[in-house]
């Protein structure tokens, strides 16, 4: 994560915190996404029951209270006012400077999510030092040329690669045991 020094005038990735209901009709994320913004939250797949018997697949957020939008302060603001539940996260000991993530690193973990069928996502606090396994470099594939560790877990086959998003977040994406060179 990086202070908000550049200029404003460029388009950024923002954290932002949606404080609504997780039952609400509409959430945050669908609703600027109708509005043409680019916005990404970690989403899961989840089996929905209705009244009748039936039962549908639907993507919600992992955490439904954490966003990322591609904007420019300037175009976003006027919109963020009409939605009271929605505001941007801030960089902790510091007055009123929105949380920003470095281009290069969203668009990587964008992409690494996007790869796996199943990602699996964790907290900060969660992913312990036991869990990082050795450092590998992938060579090939959707995510050639990320360096990162692998997952450990006890009687797991397939292997994972941990790719942190600026202490947020961190997802274990499944890499093919071929693209995986030891660092």
């Amino acid at each position: 994560m990086e202070q908000n020094r550049a200029n404003s005038s460029q388009p950024q990735w923002y954290v932002l915190r949606d404080m609504r209901r997780a039952n609400a009709r509409q959430t945050a994320y669908e609703q600027l996404l109708e509005a043409g913004y680019e916005v990404f939250t970690p989403m899961r797949w989840e089996v929905v029951h209705h009244h009748g018997g039936t039962h549908t697949r639907r993507r919600i957020p992992i955490l439904p209270d954490l966003l990322f939008i591609n904007t420019t302060r300037e175009i976003f603001d006027p919109h963020l006012s009409r939605i009271p539940s929605l505001q941007y996260r801030y960089v902790r000991g510091s007055q009123a400077t929105p949380m920003v993530v470095r281009e290069a690193d969203m668009r990587l973990f964008i992409s690494a999510v996007s790869s796996s069928a199943d990602p699996r996502y964790y907290m900060p606090e969660e992913v312990s030092a036991d869990m990082c396994g050795r450092r590998i470099r992938i060579v090939g594939g959707p995510l050639d040329g990320y360096e990162g560790n692998l997952l450990k877990v006890r009687g797991s086959k397939t292997k994972r690669l941990l790719v942190n998003l600026a202490g947020l977040i961190t997802a274990a994406v499944e890499v093919e045991p071929e693209y995986i060179q030891l660092v």
